[in-house]
Parts: structure tokens; sequence; C-alpha cells
């Protein structure tokens, strides 16, 4: 039973009704299959890109409201579990078919640095870590969540392990053509997943826990698409054309395709046109080089219409909706008319945010609500990069780049629109054509409304409350990262003092004399900041909602830090 056959995997994706997807890495061309005790199963052909070889399997045949422990065998031999596997056995957990009253676990972080990292900087332990020694421990499927959702910074391309980089340096003739500790080719890709996903108790959750993704700038680069003139500077290196279109390439088959259903999978183009080449190396490089694009045409409906693709997506699991949103990728980055996502794609989240069910949770890498006196201060610092003033604008774009101001307070005109989006559904109004939210059928106000948010390497949950009385709704930012990496300490009390009410006048004043308007919601902390390495689970159980963060101790148990009940 050679599991060498099985290099990373398997990854257990999506479980929609009573079918499955099932992703892994193979070290050769082969036939994947999965296969149950009873009738369920599927097979899929692996296709090949960079000489690295893929297959995501569609389980068909699945009984609802069962749990379905299954194995994985490639060219027919047997390679999951391996022999002396200690750990129980990987299920597929479905659904009953009308899951209406059945509560919905989301357990989600970000930013997780591979275990070799401790080893150079001392970093605390790893949440996800513990939070699958503690599911092997208790052996109960019914105890993992519903839905694992990872924030991004999966993986870490620019902060590379020291395994990897002594990789990198073999590779490496000139520093100029590439850094010498980052990675810039798809292969060089594969070798962060490789290290990630083949850690023995990750291997394992990933292989019984459905989970969904979404990237982040570390998955590319720190700063990723931060302005147009961070563009322009990074063109200019000989290696960036090869690092961007690899690390959206390699995204795509690691990360994105498993976020999609087995229907959205069979209709998405790229998947077509990659099954249909058998070497999809082609394809994919100029996908990869393609959708780097979208930041430069997004102001433009037409021409974006012609490159863009839908990273972003949404997904029900029984009374709860979820809708991730791709906040990196084609952001508008143009000086005065910056937003986190283009028109056409904010016209599908409008559509996707309206509907009939209990709670939104609405997935962002970056956190919506921040501490206020740093929210103040980023949208006081884009004010001042979008200055007609020459050397205004240039101080501003350097103090973007150092202090990474680049979250949604940085893309004002988007964050008042989510704002209004909040405030529109918590109220229950109907959307009429020439609404500013988007026109479309009333639905009764939702029970809550939450918004995922990692990056910034603290945890807290903040209520946000809007002048209209009329929104019922309560709104939260649900914020946990890291899951596994560190905060400078030094940085530690800059970020507790952005939630004073002091501090927070005072850079409220500086963003008024440049001209920034009153935000249209207000916030306020009301757990947290926690500054070590965690998880968090927002469970919905009728039109209750709780989130409960957890930390990783000294010596590396989960422990509640925070419990917020976050309706009634």
């Amino acid at each position: 039973m050679p599991e060498s056959r099985l290099l990373i995997g398997p990854l257990l994706r999506r479980v929609v009704g009573t079918r499955a997807t099932v992703w892994v890495e193979t070290d050769a061309p082969a036939v994947v299959t999965v296969r149950t005790p009873g009738a369920a199963g599927g097979t899929a052909t692996t296709f090949s890109a960079y000489d690295h070889h893929y297959a995501l399997v569609v389980v068909e045949g699945l009984t609802p409201d069962s749990v379905t422990p299954y194995e994985v065998l490639v060219d027919d031999e047997l390679v999951w579990p391996t022999p002396d596997d200690p750990y129980p056995a990987s299920v597929i957990r479905t659904r009953a078919t009308d899951d209406r009253e059945q509560p919905v676990r989301l357990t989600f972080g970000s930013c997780r640095e591979t275990t070799q990292h401790a080893t150079t900087r001392r970093l605390p332990p790893d949440a996800l870590d513990a939070y699958a020694r503690r599911s092997i421990a208790s052996g109960d499927p019914t105890d993992l969540p519903d839905l694992l959702v990872l924030l991004g910074d999966q993986v870490y391309a620019d902060n590379t392990s020291p395994t990897v980089k002594r990789l990198l340096k073999r590779r490496r003739r000139r520093p100029e053509d590439a850094p010498v500790d980052q990675v810039v080719s798809f292969d060089e890709y594969t070798k962060l997943y490789l290290e990630s996903w083949r850690d023995p108790e990750i291997r394992w959750l990933l292989s019984t826990t459905p989970s969904v993704m979404i990237f982040d700038d570390h998955e590319i680069i720190d700063d990723w698409n931060t302005s147009a003139a961070w563009r322009a500077d990074m063109r200019r290196q000989p290696w960036w054309a090869e690092r961007i279109g690899s690390g959206l390439a390699s995204y795509w088959v690691y990360q994105h395709l498993g976020n999609l259903s087995p229907d959205e999978i069979a209709a998405d183009p790229v998947y077509t046109e990659v099954i249909a080449a058998g070497d999809a190396t082609e394809v994919l490089r100029e996908f990869g080089s393609r959708v780097d694009t979208e930041s430069d045409v997004a102001h433009d409906p037409e021409r974006w219409r012609a490159v863009q693709y839908p990273w972003s997506y949404a997904l029900d699991l029984g009374r709860t909706r979820l809708v991730m949103l791709d906040t990196r990728c084609s952001r508008v980055v143009q000086p005065g008319s910056r937003a986190m996502l283009p028109g056409g794609e904010w016209s599908w989240f409008v559509d996707q945010a309206h509907g009939d069910y209990d709670h939104l949770v609405v997935g962002s890498s970056l956190p919506w609500l921040l501490p206020p006196g740093i929210h103040h201060v980023e949208a006081w610092n884009e004010r001042l990069a979008d200055s007609a003033r020459p050397w205004v604008a240039g101080l501003g774009e350097k103090l973007r780049r150092a202090l990474d101001l680049e979250h949604w307070a940085a893309f004002h005109r988007s964050f008042t629109a989510l704002g209004e989006v909040f405030a529109r559904l918590g109220s229950g109004r109907r959307n009429e054509p020439g609404d500013r939210v988007g026109a479309g059928p009333a639905y009764p106000a939702p029970a809550s409304i939450s918004v995922l948010g990692g990056d910034v390497h603290h945890s807290y949950v903040a209520r946000a409350s809007f002048a209209d009385p009329a929104v019922r709704t309560p709104v939260h930012q649900l914020t946990c990262s890291p899951i596994h990496n560190q905060v400078p300490a030094g940085m530690r009390p800059l970020m507790r003092l952005g939630w004073a009410a002091g501090p927070a006048s005072a850079t409220r004043a500086l963003a008024r004399s440049a001209g920034v308007r009153r935000p249209n919601v207000r916030w306020r902390k009301l757990a947290g900041p926690y500054f070590g390495n965690a998880v968090a689970t927002l469970t919905h159980r009728g039109r209750a909602a709780e989130v409960t963060i957890e930390g990783t101790s000294s010596e590396g148990h989960l422990r509640p830090v925070a419990h917020h009940r976050l309706t009634g």
C-alpha cells in the first residue's frame, strides 16, 4: 500500500446534499477512486500542470444525515488510510434532506505559518494543530464543525520556512533574478502546500472536515494590490510576472477549486479547459497572467468582464448563508475611485446578500471593522494618497505601504457601502430600482449578520450600531487571527489603544481634517483583543447565534478566551 502515491490529501472540500468533493495530489498520472462501505463513491482521472498531478473526485450516492467512512485508491491501490494510521477514520458527514432545523457550526481563522517556522521564530503553539489533536482524542465526528473557513494566508510565499529556504538557495543562480528566500515558480509554490498540509494532524483534520478558503496577501506577497503605484513598482521586478501568475494558478488548483460545489465545478470554464488539455500548464499559465490584470481594468466594466474570474463565492448550510469575498485580486486601485470590489462583483454580492435565510455570514480576509483609532488613520491616509498634490500623494503612498493601511477603512467608499447593505438587510426593507444597494424582493430581517475577518494577528468581537432605529438585526465583526503566527510585542499596546475613546477621537479629528466624513456606522468592542494563536467557532441554532474564540496554552491545548452571544 504505497502511501507515497498520494502526495497531498485527501482534502474533503464541499459536502452538498448527497454529494461531496475530495481533492488529492498524486505522484504521477492516475485514476483516483473514493470508496465507501456502501454504494456511494466516485472516480476521477488526474489532470496535470507543471509536472504535478491532481484530481477532484465527486462522491455520489451518500445517505442524508449520515456519517460515512471512506478510503482513497490510486490506480486501484489503497493509499488512504495508511496501514499504520493511528487516527480515527476519515468520514463524510451529510446533513438531513431538510436541514433547516439543524444547527450550523463554522470554525474559522487565518494566518497559519507551518510548524517549521516555530523552530526559528519561537511561535506560540499552532491553534489548528491543537484543534485537530483535540478532535482526534474525541473520536466523535459529530464534534467537528460543519465547515472549516480559512480566511487567508494559508501559505506564506514571502516568508518561507528554513526547509524551503534551503531549496531556494540551491535554485537561485543570481539574487537579482528572484528573491533568495521567496517562492516564484509554480513548482516552488507546491512545496509550501506540501509542507503545510502534510502535517499529520492537519492532514487528518482536512480529510474529515469540509473546508472553504480565500486568499489574502501572503499567498502572493505582502501588500498585494494595495495601490496602482504598488502594482507599477512590482511589474518592474524581473521575477514578478512569473510570481503572480504562478501564485494565482497554484491558488486555483490547491485552494479555490475545492471551494466550488459539484455543479459549479462542472460549469467552471477554467476547469473545463484544464480537463480537456491533458497537460494544463499553458492553460494555467495564461489564466494566472490574465486574471492578474483585473485590478488594472476594474474601474472599466467592459474591460473587467473580459478578464474577470469569480474568486468570490456563496453557499448555504441550513438557514445560514456564507458569502466569501475576494478583497485582493480585483480591487479597484486607481486613486480617487478605490474600491474593494469592482462594480460587477459588488452587484453579485448584493444579490447574494439578499435571500431567504436566518443568518448572513460575510467572509473577508480583511476585517470590515478595525479598532476605531486605526480605522480613522486608514481613512485619513486614503485621502492623502488621493491628493492632487504629488508630494502629499507620495507621502500617503509611503505611509500606506509602511504601515499596511489597506483594510476596508482605506477603501472608504466600500466600507460605507457595506454598512448600507447591512442596514438595509437589518431593517427588512424592500430594495427599489435605483437604490444604491441594489434592487430585489423583500425578505424578513435576518436574525444575525456576522463579518468574519483575519489578517491583523489578533482576535476580537465588535458590535456595529446604526443611526436608523429600524435596523433590528445585530451586526458583528468577528476577527480571529492568527492561527499560527504572532504580532510583534511592541505593536500590541497600539492595537489596544486603537479601541480607547481618547486616541479614537484624536484620529477621527485627523481624518476629519482631511475631509473624511463621519462613518455611517459606529462600533464597540465586546471581547478582546486577544494576541495569541486562536481558532473561533460561530454557531447558529434556530435564530440564535454565538461565537467562541479559543487560544492555545503554552502546552498546546485550546482554552476559551472569549465567548459572546450575538443574538437575544
